[in-house]
C-alpha cells in the first residue's frame, strides 16, 4: 500500500520557489512533469494530465524541466518532498532519466512516462508512447508520393538523447531508401524551431537542389518552411510529425504538406487513468510498454484535426 506523505507548501527547484497547491484532495497529489510548454505538444499533455487528474479527483503541480536531465532530477526531488503520490512524465533523456524514476519508485512514488521511454524496464510501472516507428513509415511513404519518388531532398533530426529521433529517422528511411530517392542534408535542429529555420537556411544554400524536406517533428517543420518562404522556395515539399494545429493550419493553407498525429492529450490522460487504478489497486492490468498507433494527416482529413486530436 502506498503512503500518502504530508504536502509542503513549497519547494525550491533550481534554487527558484515553486508554489504548490495545499493537498486538500482526497486523492492526493499528481506531479506531472514534461518538456517546455513552448512547444505546443508538451502543453498539450500537461493540460490533458492536469485535466484527468483533477476529474478524478487530484491536485496536481506541472513542471517542466526543458529537456535538462539535471533539472529534472531536481523536479522529482521536489515532487518526492511536497509528497505526491505518483509522477506523470515525458522525460529529458532515456538513459539519464532512470535514476531519477528510480529514486521516486523507491520513496514509494510510481512513475507513468508518456511519449519519451527510457532504457530500463521495471523501472517505471508504465511507458505510454506513440508508435514512433509505424507513424514514421506513414509520414515516409506520403513523403515518397509527394516527392514522385524520386529528387533530393534533407532530413531534419530530433534531439540526438531523445530515443524518438532515432526511431522516426529509422522509419524514414525504410520507406524512402526503397526509391530512388537522394538525400543530400542530414542535420539536427532539436526539436527546435528557431533551429529548424537556421538549418535549413544553411542547408538551402549548400544544396539549392533540394526539392523536399522530411523532418523529426512539427516545430522544426516549421521553422524549415518559414526558412523557405523566406527565400522563394515554397515549391519544397515539407512533411513533419506530431499533428500539431500550427502545421494544421499550414497544410489548410497549402504550405506543409502533410504530418504524422500522435496522440498527445489522450495519451496523457490514459497515463493518469492508469495511476489512479495502480494507487486504487496496486496495478494497472497492463503490460508496462504500450504503443499507440498514428495517423497520417494530410489535406483529406487536416480539418478534423484540433490539439493533438482527431475527431470522427
Amino acid at each position: 500500500m502506498i503512503i500518502k506523505r504530508r504536502l509542503l507548501l513549497s519547494v525550491v527547484a533550481l534554487g527558484i520557489a515553486t508554489s504548490l497547491p495545499s493537498f486538500a484532495s482526497a486523492e492526493g497529489l499528481i506531479a506531472i512533469i514534461t518538456p517546455s510548454h513552448d512547444n505546443p505538444f508538451f502543453k498539450a499533455e500537461a493540460v490533458g494530465a492536469e485535466a484527468k487528474a483533477k476529474e478524478l479527483g487530484y491536485d496536481t503541480v506541472l513542471m517542466v524541466h526543458d529537456d535538462d536531465a539535471n533539472k529534472q532530477s531536481e523536479l522529482f526531488d521536489s515532487a518526492i518532498a511536497s509528497g505526491a503520490v505518483a509522477i506523470i512524465l515525458d522525460n529529458a533523456g532515456a538513459d539519464a532519466t532512470v535514476a531519477a524514476v528510480k529514486r521516486a519508485k523507491e520513496a514509494g512514488i510510481p512513475s507513468f512516462l508518456i511519449d519519451r521511454e527510457i532504457t530500463e524496464s521495471g523501472v517505471a510501472v508504465s511507458q505510454i508512447v506513440s508508435n514512433n516507428y509505424q507513424g514514421a513509415q506513414l509520414g515516409a511513404e506520403e513523403f515518397v508520393k509527394l516527392m514522385g519518388e524520386t529528387g533530393k531532398y534533407a532530413e531534419l533530426l530530433g534531439r540526438e538523447s531523445d530515443t524518438n529521433a532515432g526511431i522516426r529517422s529509422s522509419g524514414y528511411h525504410d520507406i524512402i531508401d526503397q526509391y530512388d530517392m537522394e538525400m543530400v542534408a542530414q542535420q539536427t535542429a532539436n526539436w527546435s524551431q528557431t533551429e529548424g529555420y537556421t538549418v535549413m537556411e544553411t542547408m538551402l544554400q549548400a544544396n539549392p537542389e533540394i526539392k523536399g524536406v522530411i523532418s523529426g517533428n512539427d516545430t522544426m517543420a516549421m521553422g524549415a518552411w518559414a526558412a523557405l518562404k523566406a527565400a522563394g522556395r515554397e515549391d519544397v515539399i515539407v512533411v513533419g510529425f506530431d499533428g500539431s494545429n500550427d502545421v494544421r493550419d499550414s497544410i489548410k493553407a497549402g504550405g506543409i504538406k502533410a504530418t504524422v498525429l500522435q496522440p498527445a492529450y489522450r495519451q496523457a490522460q490514459l497515463a493518469v487513468e492508469q495511476a489512479d487504478q495502480y494507487l486504487k489497486t496496486g496495478s494497472t492490468g497492463l503490460d508496462e510498454k504500450q504503443l499507440m498507433d498514428c495517423v497520417l494527416i494530410n489535406g483529406d482529413n487536416a480539418a478534423k484535426l484540433e490539439t493533438f486530436a482527431l475527431s470522427e
